[in-house]
């Protein structure tokens, strides 16, 4: 693979505007993927240079076994919905990228599917979580990888209430992402015959100080502390609760977290959280063949669910491509991804798998309990699987709302 045409974008109006040479006909005999998602803020471990690192990984793997050429470019959205569909355009109409993947935070997700679907080109959204992209908002252009608040809420909610968590204080991030997965937990707590007793709204992005909202959770006697949030929010209202003396009267249910953020927590302070995953490093053989492939790259640590689903997603969007050509793949995105449904997934990230009609991968989902540290074999062994979801029961029921699925 070509490693020259890496971009990492910055999202200034002199980046977007920069003149770009006109491309010649053997530049485009290349599939391009554009890695869009957090390189600064708030879920930049959780995403950034790892994602691009797993796209990179799946991209060279496919290249040398096929001889198709392929480059991997990468911007930093910043959160902003306008700054991602910017970047989206300028790569679609410019640049000749052919497929968006990853793409955090939401709200940023739903405006890039729109214009995915407005140029006919794919995007395989790995880290974005709105059930949207699969209901009323779904497209012939988009595939759904890796996790969604459903699945996160359904495993994560309801398990904590059948083990004694019934009744919930949350604090939510204010924006898509937050108040969908807020809304879709309280539903399975209320479900299940649990409470919710309150809930606290921060802005996103760009809160540090959750000294408020934790002790609003505090008074409100709820044995449950329910965070509708992810990356660094994550990891700071956990350590902030610690420090406030919560965590002894009050279980931390983290309904976004991942292995890369245990870490940055450490298990004297993640010890007992249960949370929800598609992917785990450690799980089986062909999860750990997997890392084997991309921890140097990542420095030694181990890849996320999200950057994981990265590899996944561009390995099968790859296999597409080689099914039906190279000309028809460049000029028909939907057709990508209409072979991508037709064809069972299969990698050593989730093991077997397929894609609905509406564009949800379908693969098991993990319930984890965070290990006490005496537990731990070492460094990255974080995890005690408590139950496994079928992949048939794990993930939201076909939207009508999808015009994909109507009848």
């Amino acid at each position: 693979m070509d490693l020259s045409r890496r971009l990492f974008l910055s999202a200034s109006g002199a980046a977007l505007l920069a003149p770009y040479p006109r491309r010649t006909e053997a530049q485009d005999a290349v599939i391009r993927i554009g890695v869009l998602n957090d390189q600064s803020g708030p879920y930049r471990d959780d995403t950034g240079v790892g994602s691009r690192i797993c796209t990179e990984v799946a991209a060279a793997e496919f290249s040398a076994s096929k001889a198709i050429k392929v480059e991997v470019l990468a911007a930093d959205h910043q959160n902003k919905p306008d700054v991602g569909a910017a970047i989206a355009r300028q790569w679609f109409d410019r640049d000749g990228v052919d497929m968006i993947i990853d793409v955090p935070t939401s709200s940023v997700a739903l405006a890039v599917n729109s214009i995915c679907r407005e140029k006919n080109k794919v995007f395989i959204n790995s880290g974005a979580a709105t059930t949207a992209l699969t209901g009323k908002q779904c497209t012939p252009n988009t595939v759904h990888f890796t996790y969604d608040t459903y699945m996160l809420a359904r495993s994560t909610g309801g398990n904590t209430v059948k083990a004694g968590g019934d009744s919930w204080y949350f604090v939510t991030a204010d924006y898509v992402f937050g108040h969908e997965l807020e809304s879709m937990t309280a539903r399975f707590v209320t479900e299940a015959k649990g409470k919710v007793l309150g809930r606290s709204v921060y802005p996103f992005p760009g809160t540090t100080d959750f000294s408020s909202f934790l002790l609003a959770a505090q008074s409100s006697g709820a044995k449950v502390l329910g965070l509708a949030n992810a990356g660094n929010d994550t990891i700071n209202c956990i350590k902030q609760a610690h420090e406030f003396g919560l965590t002894p009267k009050m279980r931390v249910a983290a309904l976004l977290m991942g292995v890369i953020d245990v870490h940055g927590v450490g298990l004297e302070q993640a010890q007992g959280l249960l949370l929800t995953e598609s992917f785990y490093w450690n799980l089986n053989d062909r999860t750990r063949r997997f890392t084997a492939k991309v921890r140097q790259a990542l420095g030694g640590r181990v890849p996320n669910m999200i950057q994981a689903g990265c590899y996944a997603g561009t390995l099968h969007y790859l296999k597409a491509v080689a099914d039906i050509g190279l000309s028809t793949a460049k000029a028909d995105g939907a057709a990508v991804v209409a072979r991508m449904k037709a064809m069972p997934t299969d990698d050593d990230v989730f093991g077997k798998g397929r894609i609905r009609a509406d564009g949800q991968l379908l693969v098991p989902v993990y319930l984890f309990e965070v290990k006490k540290p005496q537990e731990s074999s070492g460094a990255w062994d974080y995890y005690k699987l408590i139950a496994e979801t079928p992949a048939d029961e794990a993930w939201q029921p076909v939207d009508k709302a999808c015009p994909l699925v109507r009848t």
